[in-house]
């Protein structure tokens, strides 16, 4: 079996944060992506955007870990956005109720 692998890539300006993500979020990468927001959130912009249309799957782990995310970067003064969402990852957050705790543009 493959490891999952996550590869994301951050780009800043003045006031926002794009983090653009390819591949899993699950229980094996979830670490990862709360390791890049926290150097984001180090010096948080005012909005952060997660990028998510190169996101492959997405396991309780990965919904977990946005959902602390998000609370994590609102403590900061921090929008959390998700954007890009593919249809598979809102049926998700559709039947977990999580769709409403995160904000999607």
């Amino acid at each position: 079996m493959d490891r999952a692998e996550l590869s994301i890539t951050v780009h800043r300006t003045g006031d926002e944060a794009v983090l653009r993500l390819a591949g899993e979020i699950d229980m094996l990468t979830a670490a990862q992506l709360s390791t890049v927001v926290n150097e984001v959130l180090a010096d948080p912009p005012p909005r952060m955007v997660l990028d998510l249309g190169g996101v492959t799957f997405c396991d309780s782990q990965g919904l977990g870990t946005l959902v602390v995310l998000s609370r994590k970067a609102s403590h900061m003064q921090c929008v959390l956005m998700l954007s890009n969402v593919g249809d598979f990852l809102l049926r998700v957050l559709d039947i977990t109720g999580l769709r409403s705790a995160l904000m999607i543009r």
